[in-house]
């Protein structure tokens, strides 16, 4: 049971629990004392002494207790951070030691293993980066050859999950909604005819033609569905001649392979981090009272698989409707002309909402941003019914509730430079909280925190944190 306090709380349970034994100590012997006198007239006086004793005994302990958590307590807590930084978040700032100087030698033991592991891991960077380099050319070679193909492409998992697409697959399904990694293909097309055609083709083992519609019915196209050997999932071709295709364009693909072993039958609660999609966003409002300002700017990326996708994002001026503060545009950078004829927060809204859609929303103090949202539930017409996940309670759960945990202190931390003009931006802070995230991840399973569930359970116990910035 003790073992899932935090230290500090452990050690402040001991020093209550010498507290209560003094005090019980020192009544017995007074009583003790009493009673050996046999005198009734002494029990005013030894009723006196014992509360002398213990406002002096508990005014003791407190003191003690400040000293030891301020000294001791505080900084095993922030020195464990730094560890756990440098081992699993790729950190490298030199180690804060000042703190430690009343733990002996293990501050400068500390900071010289960090040194050694940092060497070490700058080594294996190098290969790493050496091999990444040929992987890109590789990469480089095959989207010039699929750039000559003039058709859209895009791979599926056995559960119909988008697991890759191209530039012309992604026009096709921005026809419908934001393309996104590991998104359910029946968020772009009407089940019954992909799912038709995955049967043949299981039963066949051979390559399927089909016929597919939009999920609302205003498109129709001929695509071709070819199993992928032993892999699971399936290969999933456009080739209607009425698409927009620019063989003579670059051809970037997005994907990520791994997720066609993303098992997704598990309740969500039991999902370990790595196999969630997230959806990192950051507003920029008219001021800073939820209940009566507006959002002027949103701006959203996804991470999937533990990485950013560099090709999905969302970023987008909101027409608030009322004048933006000259007080806010110092901070934004948004003016009334920049917003005038921007989509309101409905339209905005619609496609912040699909854009998250089958993920989980973070935020950087999410109760703030997410407060503007739910306002307009109403009238953007859905419900803001994502898990949600916030970094500053991250953070607290990494580095301790007594650090300070702003955007900048927790960027600063991990080693995050938001460029000066990008800051307080929508999409700059949003990537930003995307980095964060991305480099707590290993942090969090570094602390046997590997389910969704798990990261919740401790992210509740810094709830007050969130009340006291809002």
């Amino acid at each position: 049971m003790l073992n899932r306090l935090s230290l500090r709380l452990r050690i402040f349970l001991f020093f209550c629990l010498l507290a209560v034994g003094g005090l019980v100590v020192s009544s017995l012997a007074l009583w003790i004392s009493y009673q050996r006198v046999d005198d009734p007239e002494l029990i005013d006086a030894y009723i006196f002494a014992e509360i002398l004793i213990a406002f002096g005994f508990l005014a003791l302990i407190v003191g003690v207790w400040l000293l030891f958590d301020d000294n001791v307590a505080k900084p095993i807590e922030r020195l464990s951070a730094q560890l756990r930084a440098r081992a699993h978040a790729g950190v490298n700032t030199e180690m804060d030691v000042r703190a430690t100087r009343y733990l002996g030698d293990l501050g400068p033991a500390a900071a010289g293993l960090a040194e050694q592991f940092s060497d070490t891991a700058i080594n294996t960077a190098e290969a790493v980066a050496a091999e990444t380099a040929h992987l890109a050319a590789e990469k480089k070679r095959l989207t010039a050859l699929l750039s000559e193909i003039p058709v859209a492409m895009l791979l599926a998992g056995p559960k119909h999950q988008i697991v890759l697409y191209d530039a012309q697959a992604a026009e096709v399904l921005a026809q419908i909604a934001h393309p996104r990694l590991n998104a359910s293909l029946f968020d772009y097309l009407e089940s019954t005819g992909l799912t038709d055609a995955y049967s043949e083709m299981s039963k066949t083992g051979m390559e399927v033609e089909c016929s597919l519609t939009s999920v609302d019915g205003t498109q129709a196209y001929s695509a071709r569905m070819k199993p992928l050997g032993d892999a699971p999932g399936y290969m999933l071709i456009f080739d209607d001649s009425t698409l927009r295709i620019r063989p003579d364009e670059a051809r970037p693909l997005i994907y990520d392979f791994d997720l066609l072993d993303t098992s997704i039958d598990e309740e969500f609660e039991n999902r370990r981090l790595t196999d969630l999609c997230f959806v990192v966003f950051d507003t920029e409002t008219t001021g800073l009272l939820p209940h009566k300002d507006e959002i002027v700017q949103i701006g959203a990326v996804r991470v999937v698989k533990g990485k950013i996708v560099a090709g999905e994002k969302l970023d987008s001026l909101v027409d608030p409707g009322i004048p933006i503060p000259a007080a806010s545009t110092r901070v934004h950078k948004v003016n009334d002309a920049m917003v005038a004829g921007a989509p309101d927060i409905v339209d905005v809204g619609r496609t912040f909402h699909q854009f998250a859609r089958d993920a989980v929303i973070v935020a950087h103090n999410a109760p703030f941003d997410m407060a503007f949202l739910r306002r307009h539930a109403a009238r953007i017409g859905v419900k803001w019914d994502h898990p949600v996940l916030d970094t500053v309670l991250l953070s607290a759960v990494l580095f301790g509730a007594s650090e300070t945990h702003t955007l900048d202190a927790v960027c600063e931390r991990l080693e995050i430079t938001i460029p000066n003009d990008l800051r307080h931006t929508a999409l700059g802070d949003a990537v930003a909280t995307a980095q964060v995230l991305v480099k707590m991840l290993p942090m969090l399973s570094a602390r046997g925190m590997v389910t969704f569930g798990k990261v919740v359970a401790e992210t509740r116990k810094h709830g007050r944190l969130l009340e006291d910035l809002n």
